[in-house]
């Protein structure tokens, strides 16, 4: 009867919720709600990490990742993993994420350091979301730290957290902190009917990483220990990193556009009815913004004719919705509440630079 119970409350308060959601805060500890039908309790419990959980030391088995080009989610700092089952390959998309097999489970942390200029100090976990691939049908699990950063606890309704921060220019940051709700996380992973992963595919793994064992390509190394087959290097496709200075300007643009926007704005996302479509592949300019008239953005559009207007940033739908932190008109619509200045300073300049 209770767990009958909390799947009544649990579904009421999905569907009833706002885009700017009002936030159930969970205990952080023991709680007199079950939640174990759902997923473990507690972080710890799936053995990811050995020693003290915080420092994130990944078990035998947990490989660590990064991506070329990353999500902007409030100048929070992220640490990723994987777990793929014993045994078993990711299938290899030369424009995709993998096809993952059953069984695996991708880990992503998300923390601030005391001071963004020295990231690996004095660093304060917040969340931990998993994606779970079980039978073909990936789970979204959000685990909350504790104060004590001991734990992480399965919440499913999200939480508000206040975070401060020495920002890279020496200026103290303070934001409320959002943790999404369990059906937010469906809501950025929703390609189709079908909620998948975002970030690890050939073009964002091709890339660098400081493993233990070394610094290597991430596909070559998984190549080396099986999680994958590869075809020749060359060939893959690659993401620039948006923060990469060296790289033509336009490129980087993209790149920032894909993984800040395309999870939803491409033909199979949840904004394809905009007819936007931003994947750093796209080449059809009015899928692309330029010269076209929004299908319905409403007070979005600020009153704007055209997604992006060349030369122009400051007469560009698409620029003055990613510089916006207004509901109804930022975009994305999730995970930030303030806004990414490198990035929109990144966009404006390809935009203005456009002939």
């Amino acid at each position: 009867m209770r767990q009958f119970f909390l799947l009544v409350f649990v579904s009421v308060f999905l569907s009833c919720e706002s885009r700017k959601q009002e936030i159930v805060v969970l205990p952080e500890a023991e709680s007199a709600i079950d939640l174990s039908h759902i997923g473990k309790t507690k972080l710890s419990e799936y053995g990811f990490f050995v020693g003290e959980l915080k420092t994130l030391t990944p078990a035998v088995g947990v490989v660590p990742y990064t991506l070329n080009s990353a999500l902007f989610s409030d100048y929070a700092l992220k640490k990723r993993f994987i777990k793929m089952p014993q045994g078993k390959k990711a299938g290899f998309s030369a424009d995709d994420v993998f096809d993952f097999p059953d069984g695996t489970i991708l880990i992503k942390n998300f923390y601030y350091p005391a001071d963004l200029n020295k990231p690996e100090e004095n660093l304060r976990m917040l969340e931990t979301r998993l994606l779970i691939n079980e039978g073909g049908i990936w789970k979204t699990l959000p685990y909350i730290w504790n104060g004590e950063q001991t734990e992480a606890y399965l919440n499913v309704a999200g939480k508000n957290i206040d975070v401060s921060w020495k920002h890279t220019d020496g200026q103290l940051q303070k934001i409320s902190y959002s943790v999404p709700n369990m059906n937010q996380c469906k809501g950025c992973h929703l390609r189709g009917d079908k909620v998948m992963p975002i970030g690890p595919s050939a073009r964002q793994l091709n890339g660098d990483y400081a493993f233990s064992e070394g610094k290597q390509n991430q596909l070559l190394y998984w190549q080396k220990n099986a999680l994958i087959d590869l075809p020749e290097i060359g060939s893959v496709a690659k993401l620039v990193s948006y923060d990469d200075e060296s790289v033509v300007l336009s490129e980087r643009a993209r790149a920032w556009l894909e993984i800040n926007c395309a999870h939803c704005h491409r033909a199979d996302g949840p904004a394809k009815n905009s007819g936007l479509y931003l994947l750093a592949s796209e080449n059809d300019p009015a899928r692309l913004g330029i010269g076209k008239a929004p299908v319905a953005a409403g007070k979005g559009s600020g009153g704007l004719l055209y997604g992006i207007v060349p030369g122009k940033p400051e007469e560009s739908i698409l620029q003055y919705r990613i510089e916006s932190v207004h509901p109804g008109i930022m975009m994305p619509e999730l995970g930030r509440s303030v806004t990414h200045q490198e990035g929109v300073t990144l966009v404006r300049q390809w935009i203005k630079e456009m002939q």
